[in-house]
């Protein structure tokens, strides 16, 4: 079995975490549907937001939204522009003034 080690002794990587990190791309690159089990288990997990789960799984936000809900997951926060926007608008309101 070859090891990062064996890479970074050759002088191919510098680290072994970079030898791992090019590998997981190639791996990635081969198989793309892990993207997408990756981005829906992060999500799952609350560990991303929709937006990022769309960007690691390689998919437009419609997309991740309908893929989210083929597999029963329920949708966090807001799904509209509008609800984004109201959301803000809360946000903005809820702080402390800045003005003397």
């Amino acid at each position: 079995m070859i090891r990062p080690k064996d890479l970074v002794r050759l002088g191919l990587y510098r680290t072994e975490r970079e030898a791992v990190e090019d590998g997981i791309r190639h791996l990635l690159l081969s198989h793309p549907e892990y993207r997408v089990e990756i981005a829906v288990d992060r999500y799952r997990r609350e560990e991303v937001s929709l937006g990022k789960a769309a960007r690691i799984a390689g998919l437009s936000l419609e997309e991740m939204k309908e893929l989210l809900r083929d597999r029963g997951i329920p949708l966090l926060g807001p799904e509209t522009l509008e609800e984004i926007r109201a959301d803000a608008e809360r946000a903005r309101s809820a702080l402390p003034s800045t003005k003397p």
